[in-house]
């Protein structure tokens, strides 16, 4: 038996390679998209429950309720935050159940920060979040919480990327977890190794990126991709949304797409503009993944 992993940028066919090898190999599909786990949350994201109709699994972990469509879609409210810890965790269970049926598991999605920390012992992972501490930081703008990180552990914040400095709930993760570790008087730890091979010891792992040859052809695909969302009610699902109670702080509202079409709903930019930077968040935010998952030595990358 074996475990498939296929992950890579949006719209290079990801969904349909998996349900592929799911056929070849009497698999089931583990979603890794970490937007397609939130309920309503289903034009923008791009769920394709259409193509996967066929495929309904009875189980799921820790009474979490799903679609039956793939593992983790519409796993939890977009008023909840759902970390990498909580991903883990879960698809953990998800695995060996699927592994004790003697399927085969299809890992499937783009958000490498959750396979990352799936595939490799990161040791800060096995700390919980701390509901108090955050309940306090999501009242701190961002200046703060750099300025606090800072406070704790300026080695840390140095380490970080210009996407993570700004971004507020990475900003507070990483308080979190400064603040654990210096309780303990002890710096954040770095070390990772490859954890699949001691879990799975008897398992052939099959590690699939799909990417595009070039950036061009990147941008292109993100505008027609961005049109079809426009085309299938994405404006009318964000009006849905937020007549919901939604609103642009919840944990599953700041998503690409998501966040521009409020922002036009709301008057405070145009539609045209609202779709031009919806195109450039999601190219920014690609190539981004793409440059994290470039230095993952174990996938396999195949070009379209």
């Amino acid at each position: 038996m074996k475990i498939i992993i296929v992950t890579g940028p949006s719209a290079t066919g990801k969904t349909s390679l998996a349900l592929q090898y799911a056929k070849e190999c009497d698999g089931e599909l583990v979603n890794f998209d970490s937007r397609q786990i939130y309920k309503k949350l289903d034009i923008i994201t791009g769920k394709d429950k259409e193509i996967i109709k066929n495929f309904k699994f009875p189980y799921v972990p820790q009474g979490k309720q799903t679609s039956n469509l793939i593992w983790l879609y519409d796993l939890v409210d977009p008023k909840e935050y759902f970390s990498s810890f909580d991903f883990t965790q879960t698809a953990m269970k998800v695995l060996m159940h699927i592994l004790k049926r003697k399927k085969t598991p299809i890992l499937v999605g783009g958000t490498y920060l959750y396979l990352y920390h799936l595939l490799y012992q990161v040791q800060t992972e096995n700390i919980p979040p701390n509901i108090k501490l955050r309940e306090k930081l999501n009242e701190f703008p961002v200046k703060n919480l750099q300025q606090k990180l800072v406070e704790i552990d300026k080695p840390l914040f140095a380490s970080l990327n210009e996407s993570d400095k700004k971004n507020p709930q990475r900003l507070i993760r990483k308080i979190e977890i400064a603040s654990f570790y210096k309780k303990k008087g002890i710096k954040v730890p770095t070390k990772m190794k490859f954890i699949f091979n001691d879990f799975f010891k008897d398992k052939n792992i099959e590690f699939i990126g799909l990417t595009f040859h070039d950036r061009e052809k990147l941008l292109s695909t993100i505008k027609l991709r961005v049109d079809k969302r426009l085309q299938e009610g994405a404006i009318d699902e964000v009006k849905k949304l937020l007549t919901q109670g939604y609103t642009e702080n919840d944990p599953g509202m700041k998503t690409i797409g998501y966040q521009q079409v409020m922002r036009y709903l709301k008057g405070k930019i145009t539609k045209q503009l609202a779709i031009d930077e919806w195109i450039l968040r999601e190219f920014q935010y690609t190539k981004r993944q793409l440059t994290f998952m470039k230095k993952d030595p174990n996938i396999i990358w195949k070009y379209i």
